[in-house]
């Protein structure tokens, strides 16, 4: 009798709207380059519509799926368990089925973390993270729990940055301190790494945060959480001025292949993935 097997291991996102959401090329993309009986659905999913997706995914036995906006909280409550770092954000993009249990997990900022471990090791480090939104607040959480010193958040709505300080101080090893962004920003001079976590330059090459570009220096990290364009003004300035750079598009990368470490416990090749991604956003490849 054949070994052969026509049933695949089920993943998938959900979201809405997603018809414009790249995930799903760039897993595949991974299943196929390591030959895995998998697949990646990307199921545009109502808000009251979770509960239900939630409950078909495990009763099809599905490895796990993420889930973007406007489930990233809402989907707590379908949940058996949080990983740590998940738990202190408050918010979780991927979800792991076992057994029929759901543990939620949040790759935003281990992403991201797994960007900067290239070319820095954020213990002891001094950051700047410029947005307050999901990103910064799972960036935030990540960066205290690897060991960094102080982390200095800049928004424009008080309440929100001074959450994040808040919560930083309160759960974590790290300090936190929130500044208002009222005006053109410098960087404080003892800064190691800055980090853009707005949406400012998302498709669009030229949109640069309301920084003093002079104020970034030899020496300093800078990274953008935006995907596309990967080289944006803020990444260009910096280069420019000797900065180290990291763009968005790794961690998106990284994001993926942390997923499916998650679901399957094998690490997948991330170039492949890249390539993917640059193909469809139409970058020159590195």
């Amino acid at each position: 009798m054949s070994s052969q097997t026509f049933l695949a291991a089920l993943t998938g996102s959900f979201s809405t709207p997603c018809a414009d959401n790249p995930t799903v090329a760039m897993i595949e993309a991974a299943y196929r380059h390591h030959d895995m009986n998998a697949r990646y659905i990307n199921c545009d999913v109502k808000a009251d519509g979770l509960a239900d997706a939630v409950r078909g995914a495990v009763a099809m036995g599905w490895a796990g799926f993420n889930c973007s906006i406007p489930h990233k909280v809402a989907v707590l409550a379908h949940l058996d368990t949080l990983a740590d770092s998940a738990a202190i954000i408050g918010a979780v993009n991927c979800v792991v089925i076992r057994d029929g249990r759901l543990t939620g997990e949040n790759t935003d900022g281990k992403g991201f973390l797994e960007s900067l471990s290239s070319v820095t090791d954020p213990k002891g480090k001094s950051f700047c993270l410029l947005g307050a939104g999901g990103a910064a607040r799972a960036i935030a959480v990540e960066l205290a729990l690897a060991g960094a010193r102080h982390l200095t958040i800049v928004n424009r709505d008080p309440a929100r940055g001074q959450d994040i300080a808040t919560l930083i101080n309160d759960r974590t090893a790290a300090e936190a301190t929130f500044l208002p962004w009222t005006e053109r920003f410098a960087i404080p001079q003892d800064i190691d790494v800055l980090i853009n976590a707005t949406s400012v330059g998302l498709g669009d090459a030229e949109a640069m945060p309301d920084i003093d570009p002079d104020s970034l220096r030899d020496g300093m990290v800078v990274a953008d959480v935006i995907p596309n364009p990967p080289r944006t003004a803020l990444l260009r300035a910096a280069h420019d001025r000797g900065c180290t750079t990291l763009d968005g598009l790794g961690m998106l990368v990284n994001q993926g292949v942390i997923s499916i470490r998650l679901w399957f416990g094998q690490d997948v090749d991330a170039a492949v993935m890249a390539r993917q991604l640059q193909d469809i956003f139409g970058v020159a490849k590195a």
